[in-house]
C-alpha cells in the first residue's frame, strides 16, 4: 500500500465510489473489504493509523465469549463461535488455537464451568477447537504452575484463538487494497456532503498536508466506533447519542509469571466481568476492566481504580504476586456499547452490534466485537446496497483468505506475523547488514522491519511502527521508548524526512509512550478524566 497513491486517487476521483467508509478500525476495515470483494468501489479513510484507537488494544483474544454463554446470549456466542472458526481457516497466520484453565476453589466449580464448556464447544460445531475437558488438581497445577495452590481442587481446559488485533487490522486494509479499495491513515472527515438532503459523500482533511477535498460516495458508512455520534451530529446536530464508552484495561507481565502454554480464565470478578491472563508474544496479557467513561479519547489512560482491580485478581490467581516494578507496560481500550437505559453498568449492556440508517441516507455501525467484525461487515454492506441503490452482490468472505495467508511454519519468531510477506521482509533485512541488528535488546524486532513498514504498510509516524506495525509498546514501554531514537532515523531516510523530523517524533512518541509505562504518572488517569474528543 502506497499512501501517495491512496490521496492521488481520492483527491482525483471523476466518478462516486459506491461506498465511502469513514473509520479505519475493525469494523470498518472488515466493511472495505466486504465490499470491494463484491466488486464494489470503496474507498476508506481513518482519522489517525489503522487500528489507532479500540482495535490494537484487544485481549487478543478471537473466542465466542464465555461470560455471554453465562448470561443467555446465545445467538451471540453461537455467531462469534462460527465467526472464529472461519477466521482462523481466512487468516492462519495470526490466529491460533489458545488453550484456557478456569481454576477451581470450590468443590462444585468445577462441575458447572465442566458442563458450560461442554455446551460451548457443542455450539462450535464443525468450526470448534480442542474440546473440553475436567482437570485434576494435579493436572491443573501441571498445565499452569504458577497458579494460586491454596484451596484449589482442580479445573476445567478449553480453547479458543488467539490473535494480534493490530497486524490484522493492517492485512485487512492490504485486502482491501488488493481488491481494489482505496485506503488511507491520517485522513480524518471534518464534514458530511448533503444533496437534496441526502449524504453523498464527505469532506476530508489530509492530516499531513493540511489540504482538504471532497470525497463523493453513493452511500457513506459510519465505523468510527466510539466516535460514531461525534460523525453523527455532523449531519444532525441533535442526534441522541447512541454509544456508551466501556473502557478496559491490561497489564503486560514477564514470561516467568505465567511459564506455560495454557492461559488462565477466571469466569467471574467483582464487576461481573471475565478476567484472562494469557501468554502471548513471549509476555503474559492481563486483564480486563469495565468501567464507563464520560467520554472517547485517542489515548485512553488506566484509571487508578483499575489498576488496583487487575493488581488485586492478579495476585489471587498467580501464585507470584506481581509488583508494580514488574509490569512491562499498562494499555487501555475504549468499547462502543450501545446504549441501554441510563448505561449505568456497562458490564450488562449488549456486545450485539447495531447499524441505523438516518433520514438522510447516513449508515451508522456500532457495538460488536473483534471475533465478529466479518459478519458486521456483511450486515452493513448490505445496507449500504441498498442505499447505494447498487445492485446486490453476494457476500465472499466467509472464506476469502486474507493478505498474509498461509500455513508454511516461519522460524523466526518476529517474521511470523508477517505471514506469506516474511520472505520480502527477509529480502529488505537483506539489503544492508545494519537492518539485519535489533531494534532493542529486549525486543524481538529488527531494524530492517522499519523500512518495510514504511515501504509495504503506510507506516508514517514512529508510533506506527512501535505501537502497532510492531508491538513493541504494549510488550515494553520502556524498551519502546529507547528504540524511538532509531527507529526515527530508519523511518526519516525511508520517507524522505530530515533531523528535525526524526526528533519531533521521537519527542512525540516519548510522551505518548510514557503513559504506558506502568511507574509513570503519565500513566495513571484521574476519575472523570477530561477525553479528547474527535475534532
Amino acid at each position: 500500500m502506497k499512501r501517495t497513491d491512496s490521496i492521488d486517487r481520492l483527491r482525483n476521483a471523476t466518478e462516486l465510489f459506491d461506498i465511502l467508509v469513514v473509520g479505519g478500525g475493525a469494523t470498518g476495515l472488515g466493511a472495505a473489504v466486504d465490499a470491494a470483494s463484491r466488486g464494489h468501489s470503496v474507498a476508506l479513510i481513518e482519522q489517525d493509523d489503522f487500528a489507532k484507537g479500540t482495535s490494537s488494544r484487544s485481549t487478543k483474544l478471537v473466542h465466542g465469549g464465555v461470560r455471554y454463554l453465562k448470561q443467555g446470549n446465545i445467538s451471540l456466542v453461537l455467531e462469534a463461535l462460527r465467526e472464529r472458526g472461519r477466521l482462523a481457516k481466512n487468516a492462519p497466520h495470526l490466529v491460533h488455537d489458545q488453550a484456557f484453565v478456569i481454576p477451581s476453589y470450590k468443590w462444585w466449580e468445577g462441575p458447572f464451568y465442566g458442563i458450560g464448556m461442554k455446551v460451548y464447544d457443542q455450539l462450535a460445531g464443525k468450526l470448534g477447537l480442542n474440546p473440553s475437558r475436567m482437570l485434576s488438581r494435579k493436572e491443573t497445577i501441571a498445565t499452569i504452575p504458577t497458579v494460586e495452590t491454596k484451596h484449589l481442587t482442580g479445573g476445567v481446559i478449553y480453547h479458543d484463538g488467539q490473535f494480534d488485533d493490530a497486524r490484522l487490522a493492517l492485512n485487512l486494509a492490504q485486502t482491501a487494497a488488493e481488491l481494489g479499495g482505496v485506503m488511507a491513515n491520517y485522513c480524518r472527515c471534518v464534514g458530511l456532503i448533503k444533496e437534496d438532503n441526502v449524504v453523498c459523500g464527505a469532506l476530508v482533511k489530509d492530516v499531513e498536508s493540511g489540504d482538504e477535498f471532497e470525497v463523493r460516495a453513493r452511500a457513506v458508512i459510519n465505523a468510527t466506533g466510539v466516535f460514531v455520534d461525534a460523525l453523527r451530529k455532523f449531519e444532525d446536530p441533535e442526534a441522541k447519542s447512541l454509544v456508551a464508552v466501556s473502557q478496559g484495561i491490561h497489564f503486560v507481565l514477564p514470561k516467568e509469571f505465567l511459564p506455560g502454554k495454557a492461559a488462565i480464565m477466571v469466569p467471574k470478578t467483582a464487576d461481573g466481568r471475565v478476567l484472562f491472563a494469557v501468554p502471548w508474544r513471549d509476555v503474559v496479557v492481563v486483564g480486563t476492566t469495565d468501567t464507563p467513561l464520560p467520554g472517547a479519547s485517542l489515548e485512553p489512560r488506566a484509571l487508578q481504580a483499575e489498576r488496583d482491580f487487575v493488581m488485586e485478581h492478579a495476585r489471587l490467581y498467580l501464585a507470584k504476586d506481581p509488583g508494580d516494578e514488574d509490569i512491562l507496560s499498562v494499555f487501555a481500550g475504549l468499547r462502543p456499547l450501545v446504549k441501554s437505559g441510563d448505561a449505568a453498568n456497562t458490564a450488562a449492556l449488549s456486545r450485539d452490534h447495531t447499524i441505523i440508517v438516518s433520514e438522510t441516507g447516513l449508515i451508522t455501525i456500532t457495538g460488536g466485537k473483534w471475533t465478529t467484525y466479518r459478519k458486521m461487515a456483511e450486515d452493513v454492506v448490505d445496507h449500504a446496497e441498498t442505499v447505494a441503490g447498487v445492485d446486490p452482490k453476494r457476500c465472499h468472505t466467509e472464506g476469502l483468505q486474507i493478505h498474509g495467508w498461509t500455513q508454511k511454519s516461519i522460524e523466526q519468531s518476529n517474521l511470523r506475523p508477517y505471514g506469506a510477506d516474511a520472505p520480502k521482509v527477509e529480502s529488505v533485512l537483506r539489503e544492508d547488514p545494519a537492518y539485519a541488528d535489533k531494534l532493542h535488546p529486549a525486543l524481538p524486532y529488527q531494524a530492517g522491519e522499519v523500512v518495510w513498514h514504511a515501504r509495504e504498510e503506510m507506516a508514517r509516524t514512529v508510533e506506527d511502527v512501535l505501537s502497532r506495525r510492531t508491538r513493541a509498546l504494549l510488550l515494553n514501554a520502556k524498551a519502546a521508548i529507547e528504540a524511538a531514537p532509531k527507529a526515527a532515523a530508519l523511518l526519516a531516510k525511508e520517507l524522505g524526512h530530515d533531523d528535525a523530523w526524526a526528533a519531533e517524533q521521537v519527542e512525540t512518541f516519548t510522551t505518548l509512550a510514557k503513559g504506558y509505562v506502568y511507574t509513570d504518572p503519565a500513566s495513571v488517569a484521574a476519575d472523570g478524566q477530561n477525553p479528547k474528543r474527535l475534532k
